[in-house]
């Protein structure tokens, strides 16, 4: 590799390290705990509520949908969706079906016995704090895209990094950490070894990571384009009255589904769906395809479903990439797996800064004009 290839590779991974490490060490720290937030969570805020009828029948939708709105006279139903670890059917209603997200109304109801089930009244958790931290530093979406560009950074941080290691090693050994040398060339060896072995999880962590903060534009884009081209095919307007069972639209799209899971419904209006349909979206069943929803439409005037609708392989990107960004997909030991890279990664982002603000010490200075002196 010629000397200006290497310098120029050595520009891009020095200012993209410098610019972005505060924040990607702030996102490493916080990442780390949220591995395993459902543990945590499960352990500092246990759930203490259980259903009246644990080994009983599960209520027809239509008569939790019928108590979710006789609760909320006036409102119309928007979306529900079903609990994974327990018998909860969660109902979300508002005074019209588009109404923004301040006007919404959310309850969750025991789907053995319609009772209403409390909320938790313990306010925002640690673990939601550091979450939000973690997401778009209580800045919503400028914060999201401001920690998406960081995660650029970090991904041609990485690749550069992982160019130069060659031409670095072209004297020692692949691995090498001079141990008999001084600390700063000790940790050195020691950062460029770390982030040559993690370079693979480095990129798939942040390019992931970089996904996850265009979720609002991503949702935008697939309302804008795919919606709106099934709302073009099969209906807009202001939504009918509702004269299909929810529970026999429910039972039509699964069998459209065939062997998936149900996740929620949208109903007509709602962002989610037509106006004239109700959306009900499932997922697979297996660890790869669990995180992929499919929604059927269905007609809220005679029950008939449309088939399965495909979602976009933007919006299928998006799904994938929240549970690879946490190591979410092989249950407590790739979470492990995940946690330990964590921690080589904050070792290397440490080290860098190191070595970067060594590099600025006038003993530093004056030791390399010394060698270049003696060079010459």
């Amino acid at each position: 590799m010629r000397s200006g290839t290497i310098r120029a590779w050595a520009f891009v991974h020095k200012w993209t390290s410098l610019v972005s490490t505060v924040f990607l060490l702030m996102l490493c720290i916080t990442g780390l705990p949220l591995i395993f937030h459902d543990e945590i969570d499960a352990a500092l805020n246990p759930d203490t509520w259980r259903p009246a009828h644990p080994e009983g029948r599960r209520l027809p939708l239509d008569d939790i949908l019928a108590a979710a709105l006789s609760a909320r006279p006036g409102d119309v139903p928007i979306y529900m969706s079903f609990d994974i670890d327990r018998p909860v059917v969660n109902v979300t209603t508002g005074p019209r079906a588009d109404a923004p997200v301040p006007d919404m109304h959310f309850a969750s109801f025991d789907a053995t016995s319609g009772a209403l089930v409390p909320p938790a009244d313990r306010g925002e958790t640690v673990m939601e704090f550091i979450l939000r931290l973690h997401t778009d530093m209580f800045l919503g979406l400028p914060g999201m895209l401001f920690l998406g560009l960081m995660g650029a950074f970090l991904v041609a941080a990485i690749v550069s990094g992982a160019v130069l290691y060659a031409p670095f090693m072209r004297r020692l050994d692949f691995g090498t950490v001079r141990t008999g040398k001084s600390a700063r060339i000790k940790w050195l060896d020691m950062h460029n070894l770390l982030g040559i072995a993690t370079t693979g999880w480095f990129v798939l962590v942040g390019l992931t990571g970089v996904i996850n903060t265009l979720e609002a534009p991503i949702i935008d884009a697939w309302r804008e384009t795919a919606l709106a081209d099934l709302i073009d095919g099969l209906g807009a307007g202001t939504p009918p009255v509702a004269t299909a069972s929810l529970d026999a639209s429910v039972d039509s799209a699964r069998r459209a589904a065939g062997d998936m899971e149900l996740q929620f419904v949208a109903f007509p209006g709602s962002d989610f769906s037509t106006g004239q349909h109700y959306a009900i979206f499932f997922h697979g069943r297996t660890p790869a395809t669990e995180r992929i929803i499919t929604p059927v439409l269905v007609s809220v005037t005679d029950g008939t479903s449309s088939g399965l609708r495909d979602m976009p392989w933007f919006v299928q990107a998006l799904s994938l990439s929240r549970p690879l960004h946490f190591g979410d997909y092989g249950g407590l030991p790739l979470k492990l797996i995940w946690a330990v890279l964590d921690i080589m990664a904050i070792v290397i982002l440490v080290t860098g800064l190191y070595l970067w603000i060594g590099k600025q010490s006038p003993d530093f200075i004056r030791e390399k004009r010394a060698g270049a002196l003696e060079r010459a």
